[in-house]
């Protein structure tokens, strides 16, 4: 997981108009590919099928695109985090303004296509005037201990992931804590106490912001619920299988339980 904060490196800014002659490009596809030229951004997009062009501000004070075009292969962001955080880190933002515009160019309440805001990162109806901000799906991730052990669960939607941590969706009109007791609940059948937040990450697979918490075991017996959850268990530090990738927030999660304990 990345603990360099992504304001180190770009400064805000949003524009349909605005053009340079020097800036970095971050170009997807339809498939959320991005296109790199030697694992480094492309510098000339004069041949390329562009679709649309976002100024989204100052990327290592350079003037900086979401470009969307017409390509048949890239790199899925995954890659990208093995040989460039950096790259990474700012293709979370980009892509997801990407996937923004594409999925808002008409109104979803009147169907009419929409209009950028003059000063905001918005699209406007000038129909109906329901306005589209950018969307990101709140989830909850926790790791619960029960003395020296994790709990760790077999997910039925993961191919490469035997093990992993129970995460969940946030309800609309439940608070974040009660996400947490609520996934663990019906994903595993027990109760937890002594919640405690750790921290939060980007996610944009395909629009998450993941929230981490710890917890502690507080009764009841596993039953996994058959659906998402197909087997759960107890593990001592030493018999964590480790994911391939320290991407996730997930990784960190279980890496604080194998330093302390």
């Amino acid at each position: 997981m990345i603990e360099k904060s992504i304001y180190e490196d770009y400064e805000i800014d949003f524009s349909d108009t605005y053009t340079s002659d020097d800036a970095y490009y971050f170009i997807f596809n339809d498939n959320r590919e991005l296109l790199l030229d030697n694992k480094e951004l492309i510098k000339d997009i004069s041949d390329l099928k562009v679709n649309f062009s976002l100024y989204i501000g100052k990327y290592k004070s350079k003037d900086c695109f979401v470009v969307n075009a017409d390509f048949k292969e890239g790199f899925d962001l995954r890659e990208v985090y093995e040989f460039n955080h950096d790259l990474y880190l700012m293709g979370t933002k980009a892509v997801l303004v990407n996937d923004w515009y594409i999925s808002h160019k008409f109104c979803g309440r009147c169907g009419a296509m929409t209009q950028v805001d003059e000063k905001d990162m918005m699209l406007k109806c000038p129909k109906c005037g329901q306005v589209h901000y950018p969307r990101i799906a709140p989830a909850i991730i926790v790791a619960i201990r029960n003395e020296d052990k994790l709990l760790m669960a077999q997910h039925s939607y993961h191919d490469s992931i035997r093990y992993a941590l129970i995460a969940g969706f946030v309800e609309p009109g439940e608070s974040i804590e009660e996400a947490v007791h609520r996934e663990v609940l019906e994903e595993v059948g027990i109760k937890i106490k002594n919640l405690n937040y750790k921290k939060s990450q980007s996610w944009p697979f395909p629009n998450s912001l993941m929230l981490a918490f710890e917890a502690e075991y507080e009764s009841g017996e596993i039953k996994v619920d058959g659906d998402e959850i197909v087997k759960a268990k107890w593990f001592k530090k030493d018999e964590i299988i480790r994911y391939a990738s320290d991407i996730s927030i997930s990784d960190w999660l279980i890496q604080e339980f194998i330093d302390n304990h």
